[in-house]
């Protein structure tokens, strides 16, 4: 399977630091799974970073330090056992990345016609605004911007916009500066991960309709 849709490189970094919510942090971690190459990116960004750190005076330690290194840590144990294990959940009909494993999976909740969501919860972070999105194949998902990054990462099926076509273990960021309509794949159906760092803004009268529904 080809990669060809990465986390930047800033997003990595952030990620090696500690520095990235709960949310995103899972989705980068479900594409860590699966490519190679930005596993090789952050271990390098954690090198720099633990060069940058011995050079530093003693500072104290955030609240949440110890925290956020375990977390950290159990996705790198994760990520050393070769291959993209996945969790059967049968209520939703899907497979899903190992990442996942420790979150609350909602059931599936009605979007539009051919387009349903599942909250994600993630242990530790209720406010984090992390779903699973299933449309169907040939849907054109509705117009959207955002007003802060949102990470999105192709479970299976495929995704396409006018900044190019999204296939299985592509990790997409969308910032404030675009505003498009996603259209799924003919071949079959698609679903994502995603996380908002912002909010989502949904464009035209089925827009109003789905924010109460979603809630973000």
């Amino acid at each position: 399977m080809t990669i060809n849709h990465h986390p930047s490189d800033e997003t990595l970094m952030r990620m090696a630091a500690g520095a990235l919510g709960a949310g995103p942090a899972l989705v980068v971690s479900v594409h860590l799974e699966g490519c190679a190459v930005c596993r090789n990116r952050i271990a390098h960004f954690e090198a720099v970073g633990g060069a940058i750190l011995d050079e530093m005076s003693p500072a104290p330690l955030a609240a949440d330090f110890f925290g956020r290194t375990m977390e950290r840590l159990e996705v790198a144990q994760s990520l050393q056992t070769e291959g993209r294990a996945t969790i059967k959940h049968p209520e939703l009909g899907i497979e899903l990345p190992r990442a996942m494993q420790h979150c609350e999976i909602g059931p599936w909740k009605w979007l539009g016609p051919g387009f349903k969501w599942s909250k994600v919860k993630i242990p530790g972070s209720p406010d984090e605004k992390v779903m699973l999105l299933k449309g169907r194949a040939g849907l054109h998902l509705p117009a959207h911007g955002h007003t802060g990054l949102e990470f999105m990462q192709i479970l299976s099926g495929s995704l396409a916009d006018e900044r190019g076509q999204y296939f299985p273990g592509d990790l997409d960021e969308a910032g404030d500066d675009v505003d498009h309509r996603p259209v799924v794949g003919q071949e079959s159906d698609c679903v994502c991960l995603a996380a908002l760092e912002g909010d989502t803004r949904l464009h035209g009268l089925l827009g109003r309709l789905l924010r109460p529904i979603v809630g973000f």
